[in-house]
């Protein structure tokens, strides 16, 4: 065990660092250093085919031992930057130096003032930060999303034939089947993962307030316009914003975590359904041998798995609805409140993978208890009332809706006998009378 997460003020690094590691490659400090160089770098290469005459000729031979500085970037490496940082107080400008200095390592000294060339912190931050949310997304979020998904399908495949009552307002109602059920938070799930990936992860590059001053004026005959599409749309993949002030307007940043907040209202409306499910006996759980429920009760095995889901989905959402809220609102042409927010991206993304996790760890521990869901059918003969009076209204009896409410809306117990009773008394044809006497809670599910 690494008693240095027992120190760690976070539970995301700490009590649940292992579920949560998977994004330190994208949302540490570490991981924002690499993707800063990485976009330096990529920077640099693509002035190298800008048609700048000090860099035409620069060699072929040494772009790849460049990409190398940060496709191969060391905790070691990492720890140098946060040395200059201590002198320039300025987390971009020790990347930049830092850079310089491997510039110098490989006897490219002469090049170096065209790293980070006409940007300002903004141009490399803007697309450093929506670069790692991108792959973050598409590596790690994605697919274990798609991992609960596929055991949500597993599950709904396996109960399809399972008819249960349904209840709304908390009281019995047309009954259904357990696997329809499934499939409900499935199609919602669907759509808005389909709504998530078609938000373009946004970046802003244009220099210190928008407009590529720097660049106009150093190289006026250059096309700056299309060297920054080519730059952010091609090279590094994402979606450029023009015209920006000095930073992206995160509007669609925005979008995005409004998405995943979507996503995570979804799971958890599944998470107090199966935790109300199982509190009403239709589901029992594995049990685990030297688990432990309760430190007072020795017999409870309680739904944990779908609390702990809960609890961080909420704390996922509350982070997620400040950063969309927030980030898009700036003064005038930057103000630097969006830079601590921006920091802390990782944390409600990581709240969310715990969540699927421990979704996925309650789903897969779930017992079908078939004699609880059928003596609540059993019990609950009067959900069919809806069933009679439709075949009634359709062979045009009176009042069938009002002679149904006279029967059911009582007190008193409604059995199977009580129908069969009341159904025999009924002033209809005896094919009808037949029809309707086929018909219970078992098997009034509708499609």
């Amino acid at each position: 065990m690494d008693l240095n997460k027992l120190t760690a003020i976070s539970p995301v690094d700490g009590r649940y660092r292992t579920k949560a590691e998977v994004l330190a490659a994208y949302f540490s400090e570490y991981a924002l250093m690499k993707y800063r160089l990485r976009v330096e770098t990529e920077y640099f290469l693509a002035l190298c085919d800008s048609g700048i005459p000090q860099l035409k000729d620069f060699p072929e031979a040494l772009r790849e031992p460049l990409r190398d500085i940060y496709r191969k970037f060391t905790l070691e490496e990492a720890g140098r930057i946060k040395e200059i940082e201590k002198r320039t107080n300025h987390d971009v400008k020790a990347v930049e130096y830092f850079l310089k200095e491997r510039f110098a390592e490989l006897n490219l000294s002469g090049y170096k003032e065209f790293i980070h060339f006409g940007l300002t912190s903004q141009d490399i931050n803007n697309t450093a930060v929506p670069l790692s949310l991108k792959e973050a997304l598409e590596e790690a979020y994605f697919p274990l999303l798609d991992e609960l998904t596929w055991q949500l399908e597993a599950l709904a495949s396996e109960w399809d034939d399972i008819p249960m009552l349904a209840r709304t307002h908390g009281q019995p109602a047309s009954p259904t089947r357990l696997g329809k059920e499934i499939r409900v938070f499935i199609e919602r799930l669907d759509i808005q993962v389909e709504q998530l990936e078609e938000i373009p992860v946004p970046a802003k590059f244009g220099g210190a307030t928008g407009n590529m001053n720097a660049h106009k004026v150093a190289f006026p005959e250059i096309d700056w316009f299309l060297f920054g599409e080519r730059f952010v749309n091609g090279t590094l993949g994402l979606e450029r914003s023009w015209p920006t002030t000095q930073i992206e307007h995160y509007d669609n940043l925005a979008a995005i975590f409004h998405a995943m907040a979507r996503i995570n209202t979804i799971l958890t409306d599944l998470a107090r359904d199966a935790w109300t499910y199982i509190s009403m006996d239709y589901f029992k759980q594995e049990i685990k041998k030297g688990e432990i429920g309760s430190s007072a009760m020795p017999h409870k095995v309680n739904p944990i798995d779908f609390e702990n889901a809960e609890g961080n989905l909420g704390m996922a959402n509350a982070l997620l609805d400040h950063m969309a809220s927030k980030l898009p609102v700036s003064r005038l042409q930057r103000d630097l409140t969006d830079s601590t927010v921006l920091r802390n991206i990782g944390v409600p993304i990581a709240h969310s993978l715990i969540a699927f996790q421990s979704l996925l760890k309650g789903l897969k521990k779930l017992i079908v208890n078939k004699e609880a869901i059928e003596k609540d059918l059993e019990r609950n003969w009067a959900v069919v009332a809806e069933a009679i009076q439709s075949v009634l209204r359709r062979e045009g009896y009176p009042e069938p809706y009002e002679t149904l409410l006279e029967l059911t809306r009582t007190n008193r117990p409604i059995d199977r006998q009580t129908i069969i009773d009341f159904i025999d008394k009924l002033e209809i044809r005896d094919e009808v009378k037949k029809e309707l006497l086929q018909i219970s809670p078992f098997n009034y599910t509708g499609l």
